[in-house]
């Protein structure tokens, strides 16, 4: 009885020290880990979060980039980090998504080895032509694919990426067969998408757009269910036939798995309020980025897992393997 009564005053101390370290929080600066170089959407996504958490949190938040296998390397790092809310991750789909089912193993598990905070914003894509390829719409491509398979080329920035899947499943849909050529990354593949050595990318509105603009290229449709507002002349390929098609790229905000739960939470309430204020999002746009927030981190969890599936599944159609 006496080593009860001794074992539940420990735990009812430790609980009131941990609740008063976290009304305290943070004491010393949070790192945001991103998992991809300097200069990349998800870089500048996570300044700006890291300049307005300074604000609300009242201490820096640094950006530490770990940049390589298509983001897992600084998902990887996050997830070994100690869960006091002191080192978050910012990360795009692939470390969450695709890599698991690209490559043999990953040193962390996408599904336990995290806390989610909550979604940040939505990377659309546009799927682009060169003027002169001939190519004058989403249903001209399809005539003459189907009319002369394996004729016709798409680049991407590297097998397994995201424009390597979402050209896949294009093509599964669309009932037509076409040359995969992949790059090592997204000004490679532009280049000769412009130079007319290949015939189509599908590739992130924020990277294509200045060429769009510019006439170097001619936008077929973008991604998305929906129009996207960085591009709202162009139609997405669910209108132009392809039913159902949704793809792009996320961005989210993790903590490492075990962080407590009322850090979780408020990190998610300061998250989407920050979104929530018309200056960020403006920002955001800016960069090629719209918002998209979950209500709460069980919602964005869901949403983990619906990825997870659905990526598995795209993955899987396309071949695509990394050793």
């Amino acid at each position: 009885m006496k080593t009860l009564i001794l074992l539940v005053g420990f735990v009812l101390s430790l609980a009131s020290v941990q609740a008063q370290n976290l009304a305290n929080f943070p004491e010393k600066n949070v790192t945001i880990i991103v998992g991809f170089p300097p200069g990349t959407a998800t870089d500048t996504v996570a300044r700006i979060l890291a300049e307005r958490f300074a604000t609300k949190f009242g201490k820096p938040f640094i950006i530490e980039n770990r940049p390589g296998q298509g983001g897992s390397l600084g998902a990887a790092a996050a997830a070994i980090a100690p869960p006091d809310g002191y080192t978050l991750l910012l990360s795009a789909t692939a470390p969450f998504a695709t890599n698991p089912h690209l490559y043999k193993k990953l040193p962390y598990d996408p599904r336990k080895s995290f806390a989610p905070i909550g979604l940040v914003s939505w990377l659309p894509y546009v799927m682009v032509t060169n003027p002169k390829s001939g190519i004058m719409s989403v249903q001209d491509l399809i005539d003459k694919a189907k009319a002369d398979p394996l004729k016709y080329t798409y680049a991407s920035i590297g097998n397994g990426a995201t424009s390597h899947l979402l050209m896949s499943m294009f093509t599964s849909q669309a009932g037509i067969k076409m040359v995969h050529v992949p790059y090592k990354g997204s000004s490679q593949s532009q280049t000769d998408v412009i130079g007319g050595q290949v015939d189509v990318t599908f590739d992130t509105v924020l990277t294509l757009a200045p060429h769009i603009k510019a006439g170097k290229l001619r936008a077929l449709a973008t991604g998305g269910l929906t129009r996207t507002a960085l591009l709202p002349e162009v139609p997405t390929l669910d209108e132009l036939g392809v039913k159902g098609f949704n793809g792009g790229a996320w961005l989210g905000l993790f903590a490492p798995a075990v962080t407590p739960k009322a850090l979780v939470e408020r990190f998610h309430k300061e998250l989407n309020s920050t979104l929530e204020d018309p200056e960020i999002s403006k920002k955001l746009m800016g960069i090629g980025s719209e918002i998209l927030m979950s209500k709460n981190p069980i919602e964005f969890d869901e949403f983990l897992e619906s990825e997870y599936i659905k990526w598995g599944q795209r993955v899987k159609e396309s071949g695509a393997k990394i050793e």
